[in-house]
């Protein structure tokens, strides 16, 4: 049946590269000597560590517990011997490092007891629960936590999209994974569907991968179940964005400020739907995915992959070229330079883009902007690139808020088609950066301020209950001075009363007179004989 699609604004049409790694299946990449698992692999706060150095621990194994509801586990690739759990460089351009479990794996591949979530019976927080528990995040290169997307409505949800257009340049994962295991996509959909109460499922896919649409059809097929649709979509990079392919699919917009599930539709991406069906029936956490590896090697194709695996490790499997000079993690559009090429695979590394100076060359120098408006043309977002651009670079940050810069999403259609070669993402990234920044150092004033006037308040509500304390003390040692008194006693009386002893005191304290003495001449003054 045909369906009606629509389009997104702007976009463009890079040079695709992907038949290099289309063709050939998955491999199991092999173990490394050493596993490097970085604790934060997600949106959220980074887990806690639940393993020590010395100890040993199997395939499947949590080594790390989720820190609080945003949030997501971390569990052991492989069997062995925790070797430390220190800060290790993490797979960020930054070259910042992570707390990371170091495990030297033993060569068993011995796994920890498997236990399938009995979902249908759970109720739904105990399902995204156990989710959580099981480390599932979006594998489309955001890692948000999958749990928290899960949370339907009583009314439901019209429409859940399951996103296999990969439209980002040498990525071709999910391409194959929907060629070579394609039902269980299709029971990761089916599941989340039932708990989303979903009454539709869209499962688009760029017309450039005619394979995994005939692949998909027929796993659909043969579920049986008539709620779950495959829909090709027009090549046109980002179709891959959230919004863009809810935009195609079912022509709902998203506006800023809004989220797609106040519009009844969500979106997951195939690689999540194939990990929730394995959480939920094989009780298999995500401990690996299938990375592409591309660019400056002998052969490019894609690998399933440890988490933890150096990624030179991976890269050499495909025989990396000698002039070789960048480890890029993701695409060429929106990838990330890693700052080092044995940094660890993670659940957000989706491709090892092997880079060289043939491949990738030196970026022109940058000159003035000239108003031309493409980049405007090209934004899918809709936005004014060259506003945000201007306002970045005077620091005016908040007048490139006004402009919604974070509604971009940062997809570099911008910086593509820049007449003037300027680095258009960068601006907008250091401009968020600052946001984000004087927003933590904004709140860290706040909770200061604040810790400052509660300590005032305490010391002045202490010293009102001490003067409280005071005057009702006074008060009780009148009333018991009073009390003392009979009203019966005559005034005179007591006045009286309290002269005799004030009489009585001065006659105790005034000392007693001296016996009159006959006084005696001095001894020159006696007459002589």
């Amino acid at each position: 049946m045909m369906r009606n699609l629509f389009s997104f604004h702007g976009g463009v049409k890079p040079p695709y590269h992907k038949a290099e790694s289309a063709g050939d299946a998955i491999v199991r990449a092999p173990l490394p000597e050493q596993l490097i698992v970085p604790l934060h692999q997600a949106v959220g706060g980074t887990p806690y560590p639940l393993v020590e150095a010395g100890q040993r621990v199997l395939k499947g194994q949590r080594i790390g517990a989720a820190e609080g509801t945003v949030s997501s586990a971390v569990h052991a690739p492989t069997s062995g011997t925790v070797v430390a759990v220190e800060p290790r460089q993490m797979a960020h351009s930054s070259g910042l490092s992570t707390l990371s479990v170091v495990i030297a794996p033993d060569g068993q591949e011995e796994w920890c007891e498997k236990q399938p979530i009995p979902w249908q019976d759970m109720s739904a927080d105990a399902v995204r629960d156990a989710l959580r528990d099981m480390g599932v995040v979006g594998l489309g290169g955001a890692v948000f936590p999958s749990h928290l997307k899960l949370k339907g409505s009583k009314e439901g949800l019209a429409t859940l999209v399951i996103n296999g257009a990969e439209c980002e340049p040498f990525i071709t994962c999910d391409d194959r994974l929907m060629q070579e295991r394609g039902e269980r996509v299709v029971r990761g959909a089916a599941i989340m569907a039932k708990i989303l109460n979903a009454r539709q499922v869209l499962i688009g896919i760029e017309d450039n991968k005619p394979e995994a649409i005939a692949a998909m059809r027929h796993a659909v097929e043969a579920s049986g179940d008539a709620t779950i649709t495959v829909v090709p979509v027009p090549t046109r990079y980002p179709a891959g964005g959230a919004k863009q392919l809810i935009r195609v699919l079912t022509g709902i917009e998203v506006p800023h400020g809004r989220r797609s599930t106040d519009f009844g539709v969500q979106c997951f991406n195939t690689g999540t739907a194939a990990a929730i069906a394995d959480a939920i029936e094989r009780g298999e956490p995500l401990i690996s995915r299938i990375v592409t590896v591309a660019g400056n090697v002998e052969h490019a194709r894609n690998y399933e992959v440890l988490f933890g695996t150096p990624m030179d490790f991976v890269a050499r499997l495909s025989g990396i070229k000698p002039d070789t000079d960048r480890f890029i993690m993701g695409g060429p559009m929106m990838g990330l330079r890693m700052p080092a090429y044995d940094v660890p695979v993670v659940k957000a590394a989706n491709c090892i883009l092997v880079g060289s100076p043939s491949l990738f060359p030196a970026p022109e120098p940058e000159m003035p902007c000239i108003r031309c408006g493409e980049c405007a043309r090209a934004c899918p977002a809709d936005l004014q690139p060259f506003e945000l651009y201007w306002n970045a670079r005077a620091h005016d940050f908040g007048r490139a808020q006004e402009y919604h810069l974070f509604d971009c999403i940062e997809c570099g259609c911008c910086a593509y088609v820049c007449p003037s070669h300027i680095p258009l993402v960068d601006y907008y990234r250091f401009a968020k950066s600052e946001i984000w920044a004087s927003e933590r150092q904004k709140n860290a004033s706040d909770s200061a301020r604040g810790r400052f006037e509660a300590r005032n308040d305490r010391i002045e509500r202490e010293k009102e209950e001490k003067a409280a304390r005071l005057a009702a003390k006074t008060a009780a040692s009148r009333a018991a001075a009073e009390a003392a008194v009979s009203p019966s006693d005559d005034p005179k009386a007591l006045v009286a009363a309290a002269l005799a002893r004030a009489q009585a005191q001065r006659a105790a304290s005034t000392p007693a007179s001296p016996a009159a003495e006959t006084p005696v001449a001095p001894e020159d003054s006696r007459p002589t004989e």
